[in-house]
């Protein structure tokens, strides 16, 4: 990016944001990798994309756009690179890779996947339509690109019932196959008179949640705000004072300023967010997602080093998956 900072204006930055999360020594750990990868950013023409539940060292350290994974995707259309590092697990990188078919798209561990993901193959997806003909198929941005390939429309946690409604709108059906979040199926029910047939799969680090935390959380610490993402089970969105994706928690947060909170999600959450809300007391609910822990500062520098691991889709795989996607943007 010719634009790009100089590194040492780059590193100064990322010293300054990490200033809060990091002790001097800490930082002289990480200081070199954070150099190079500002270094290689500006010979690859690259940008670094960080999920919200990253580490604060790349979130706030290396990360040029920070967000939810479609976000992250969305984003990188507005800049001219030719690199694009998602550092996330690997759906969100196959969806920026739909996003951005002409781009190069690298993902720093190939293992970083999603138990979310995992749940469902493209044979599930073909047997459910089977079972169900004629019904449309809303898949959550959660899914693979293979996964995705064979749904009619694409979702997030933010847009979930719009799109179950203007699926069935579109399909003339009262009911829709909602895959792959059971949970996030059933929170979804309850905003819209259209039947949903779930899949039974779940984040392995939201379906540890339960509504007895929450309660103990509202005894230990009164007037506490609760914020749960609806990838929880039911009884725990319905015993938050809020529910939304990570992008519309941190919306919530900019908007009310609460006192005290607690985020029902990917403990990383809070970490990123501490340093922008000083009046906030983040209350941590430490469940951590094992596979974006996998990405790290080292990981980033050896993908830009080498640019790998890559990926790489087949063309028809870009375009039948492409479809839901732009049809869930289109309705927004």
């Amino acid at each position: 990016m010719n634009d790009a900072p100089t590194t040492a204006v780059a590193l100064a930055a990322s010293k300054a944001r990490l200033a809060s999360y990091l002790h001097p020594a800490e930082w002289a750990l990480i200081a070199e990798d954070i150099a190079a990868i500002h270094d290689l950013k500006r010979d690859r023409r690259a940008l670094v994309l960080a999920h919200n539940y990253q580490t604060p060292d790349i979130f706030h350290g290396v990360a040029d756009v920070v967000g939810d994974s479609l976000a992250l995707a969305r984003a990188a259309e507005r800049f001219s690179v030719d690199v694009l590092v998602v550092a996330g697990v690997h759906f969100m990188a196959e969806t920026a890779k739909l996003l951005n078919p002409d781009r190069r798209v690298l993902t720093p561990d190939q293992e970083a996947g999603c138990s979310l993901a995992a749940s469902i193959g493209p044979d599930d997806v073909v047997a459910l339509k089977a079972r169900y003909p004629g019904l449309p198929v809303v898949a959550y941005v959660n899914t693979s690109a293979a996964v995705k390939a064979l749904a009619d429309y694409c979702c997030t946690s933010a847009n979930a019932a719009r799109v179950v409604e203007a699926a069935a709108r579109d399909f003339g059906s009262e009911a829709v196959i909602m895959l792959p979040d059971r949970f996030l199926a059933a929170n979804t029910a309850r905003e819209t008179r259209i039947k949903i047939i779930p899949w039974a799969g779940a984040c392995e680090v939201h379906e540890r949640f339960g509504p007895a935390e929450l309660t103990e959380l509202r005894e230990r610490f009164p007037g506490i705000t609760l914020l749960a993402h609806p990838e929880c089970p039911e009884p725990v969105v319905a015993a938050a004072d809020f529910a939304g994706s990570t992008a519309a928690m941190a919306a919530f947060l900019d908007k009310h300023h609460p006192s005290r909170v607690a985020l029902i999600t990917e403990c990383g959450m809070s970490d990123n967010l501490a340093a922008a809300h000083p009046e906030t007391e983040f209350i941590r609910t430490c469940n951590l997602c094992p596979h974006m822990k996998r990405i790290t500062l080292g990981k980033i520098r050896r993908a830009l080093e080498t640019l790998s691991p890559e990926v790489k889709l087949d063309p028809a795989l870009i375009t039948a998956a492409s479809r839901p996607l732009q049809r869930m943007l289109a309705i927004g």
